[in-house]
């Protein structure tokens, strides 16, 4: 009798064993990247935390939970540009004889370790266009990094190495950040390895116009950056701001100064919008932006005086897209949004990072002012760019876009009225070597070297995998045709 129950507790014991395992690949199958591999939370020391600095004016613990966890970023930089040669194109006709020259340059700055599995997040402006990328940890020890991907709207890019032994920084909550909170920038300023400085916050949601000469019709640059008086110079890009209790609260980003160096203000994008691009990053190899549908303006007082409004708080609406998620809801133009969810939003800044920190899909609620002054509640389904909610992989992506463009199908009446018969149109431009190169929306690409771009796809196919100087054959709107050379 016993013996056939302990041969039954063996047989039940051995059948939930591959039950177990088959439930844990079910459910792990189905949970995002980003969250099977970044584990800074779930590794993260326990610390009482106050807002006040540990052990009395003592920044120790705080430092030596984050040092580990922020490294050092160089890169390599080969940017190639192309040259017309007039004489030869007198010969040969125009477009052909360009040559390629290149330019070699070097950069440094810092990233933060999120990931033990070797994830770590800087800003997009300290590896962009690099063509080799090594990371330092605080041993010295020296690894090769991989972009995941990037998003200039932010400035923020994901990297990978693979190293044992990372020690992945606790991410903070931005949203609880006070002004007047103490925090600790930790970076690599001037080369200097492993350096922290301390500073309170000064401000939250400063928009400082970095960015705006990012600005698209399609990407809008997020700008709501944690504003702190703690030292950053050249060099700490993309390290980490951290609260007292050594949580990453921010990714810091640039500085307010005349000459280059730390003259008294920071400013650093704040993690909990950080954590939303990263794990988007992650899991999708882009960004999944979200728009409401609505261009905003913040309240000055000739908005209010203007519009009749009863105070400068909230954002106002100063046109809504058709069909846009807004319009859909029964949103109107020249209502204020005072609140989104419960987090009250009394400038553009605050509401792009609120929006910006959502996918398309996603449904949000809007507290609105009409009007008339009555309050209202609707809820918005947030949607793409392209007005769609479902989400896209980079590889879908790519079909349609290359170097920060989205392409799209010539119709039948522009082919006509351009008298063409192949050739491309330039849909959107975001930041990238097209937009640089002078390129414009409306823009048509009918040759890429010498060669006719018969779809959208064959051109993004050519783009996104060409190494080398190109060169482009473009028509413009009013039927002018010219070309235009750079190297990748």
């Amino acid at each position: 009798m016993n013996n056939s129950l302990k041969y039954l507790g063996l047989g039940i014991a051995g059948g939930m064993i591959p039950f177990a395992f088959g439930f844990f690949l079910s459910n792990n199958y189905d949970t995002p990247l980003s969250e099977q591999v970044i584990d800074g939370n779930r590794l993260a020391k326990t610390v009482s935390y106050n807002g006040m600095p540990v052990e009395g004016a003592s920044f120790v613990e705080a430092s030596e939970n984050t040092i580990n966890s922020v490294v050092h970023v160089t890169t390599k930089v080969v940017r190639t540009q192309v040259q017309r040669d007039p004489f030869y194109e007198f010969f040969y006709g125009p477009g052909t004889g360009g040559r390629e020259f290149k330019q070699y340059g070097s950069g440094s700055g810092s990233g933060v370790i999120v990931s033990s599995e070797g994830y770590i997040v800087t800003n997009n402006h300290v590896i962009q266009d690099a063509s080799e990328i090594e990371v330092i940890l605080n041993d010295n020890s020296k690894y090769t990094a991989t972009v995941i991907g990037t998003d200039p709207s932010t400035d923020i890019a994901v990297l990978k190495i693979d190293a044992p032994g990372l020690r992945p920084i606790s991410i903070g909550n931005s949203d609880d950040l006070r002004v007047g909170e103490w925090v600790l920038a930790v970076g690599n300023p001037f080369n200097l390895t492993s350096t922290v400085t301390a500073g309170i916050v000064s401000a939250k949601a400063r928009n400082i116009n970095l960015l705006s000469d990012r600005t698209s019709n399609t990407n809008v640059p997020i700008e709501s950056f944690i504003q702190t008086d703690a030292a950053v110079n050249p060099g700490n890009s993309g390290g980490a701001l951290v609260n007292t209790k050594g949580e990453l609260i921010g990714i810091n980003t640039a500085i307010a100064s005349q000459t280059g160096s730390y003259s008294g203000y920071s400013f650093a994008v704040p993690v909990n919008l950080v954590n939303k691009v990263m794990r988007d990053i992650i899991d999708f190899g882009i960004v999944q932006r979200a728009y409401l549908g609505v261009q905003i303006a913040d309240i000055n007082q000739e908005i209010k005086v203007k519009n009749s409004l009863p105070s400068t708080r909230g954002v106002f609406i100063s046109a809504v897209t058709e069909d846009g998620g807004a319009d859909k809801a029964g949103v109107k133009k020249n209502w204020v949004i005072l609140k989104v969810g419960s987090r009250e939003v009394n400038s553009v800044a605050s509401l792009q990072e609120e929006i910006g920190k959502r996918r398309p899909g996603d449904k949000v609620n809007l507290t609105l002012r009409t009007e008339d002054g009555t309050e209202v509640i609707k809820e918005i389904l947030l949607r793409s760019v392209d007005g769609e909610t479902a989400l896209k992989s980079k590889e879908e992506m790519s079909k349609t876009t290359a170097l920060g463009a989205t392409f799209t199908e010539l119709t039948a009446k522009e082919k006509k009225e351009l008298n063409l018969s192949y050739g491309v149109k330039v849909k959107a431009l975001e930041p990238g070597k097209l937009k640089s190169s002078g390129l414009t929306e409306g823009d048509i690409i009918t040759k890429i070297n010498q060669t006719q771009i018969e779809s959208v796809e064959q051109l993004t196919r050519v783009l996104n995998s060409t190494k080398g100087g190109i060169l482009l054959e473009i028509v413009s709107e009013s039927g002018k045709k010219e070309y235009v050379g750079f190297g990748l």
